[in-house]
């Protein structure tokens, strides 16, 4: 438990260090997009889903942004100890390898949280809420930042320069989340492009998100909840197997 608190310490101070670069772009991006789409736009579109455009994109906008501050994170500290090398230290250490993925995973909760708390303080300045569900709001946060925790961490295994840091957020899991419902219900898609939507994971974290703050969901809360679950359970069964037997880690 002393390396487990030790490395999430690391984390955690890690963040507030580099605050600029950690917390306080994503309030700028979720800022103008609340300018653009919800004030300017959102005012030609009118109501979604019962609700205005601007209640129905505030919680993909939180959501949108904790995944990939903790995708981000997990993936960045990782990879940092690989190239410079300090991972194998922890690879000698007593530590387990479980203990050794939840401390990233800790760090990447963290910063998840920490940016959708603040991205949603943001989203309060533009409209108001009178919340559904907390339980589903929080339950969902943390699985999602779990998940994508684990979804960086094997990134950073992989990688073998900062390029490759960047290149799963820029070229998959950016369209993923666009096209996950974050500016749109996918009851207005097609029926086939609904069909394809449905095989998003993205979709299954936003609408549980979108219906702990307002109880209309595009999707079965029971699927975003078995989704998170399965997702949590397959990559942490990847992560610990490739840290296990030191894939990219060991020279």
């Amino acid at each position: 438990m002393i390396g487990f608190y030790t490395l999430v310490a690391k984390e955690s101070k890690r963040i507030l260090r580099i605050w600029r670069q950690t917390l306080v772009p994503p309030i700028i991006t979720t800022t103008l997009y609340f300018l653009i789409f919800g004030t300017l736009i959102g005012k030609r579109i009118g109501d979604m889903n019962g609700v205005s455009y601007m209640q129905f994109i505030a919680p993909g906008l939180i959501m949108m942004s904790a995944i990939t501050a903790s995708y981000t994170n997990s993936a960045s500290s990782f990879f940092l100890s690989k190239f410079v090398r300090n991972i194998e230290e922890l690879l000698v250490s007593p530590l387990s390898t479980h203990t050794i993925i939840w401390g990233y995973v800790a760090g990447s909760i963290v910063r998840g949280v920490l940016v959708g708390i603040l991205v949603t303080a943001v989203a309060l300045c533009f409209v108001s809420y009178e919340i559904h569900s907390w339980f589903v709001i929080i339950l969902t946060m943390l699985m999602t930042t779990i998940a994508f925790g684990l979804g960086g961490l094997i990134n950073a295994v992989f990688a073998n320069n900062f390029d490759d840091i960047g290149t799963i957020p820029t070229f998959v899991l950016t369209p993923l989340t666009y096209l996950g419902g974050v500016f749109y219900s996918i009851t207005l898609l097609p029926e086939f492009w609904q069909t394809v939507s449905q095989f998003n994971p993205i979709v299954y974290m936003i609408s549980g998100f979108r219906y702990g703050f307002l109880g209309i969901s595009d999707v079965s809360i029971y699927y975003t909840f078995g989704v998170l679950l399965l997702f949590i359970i397959v990559l942490y069964s990847w992560a610990y197997s490739l840290i296990n037997r030191g894939v990219g880690l060991r020279s």
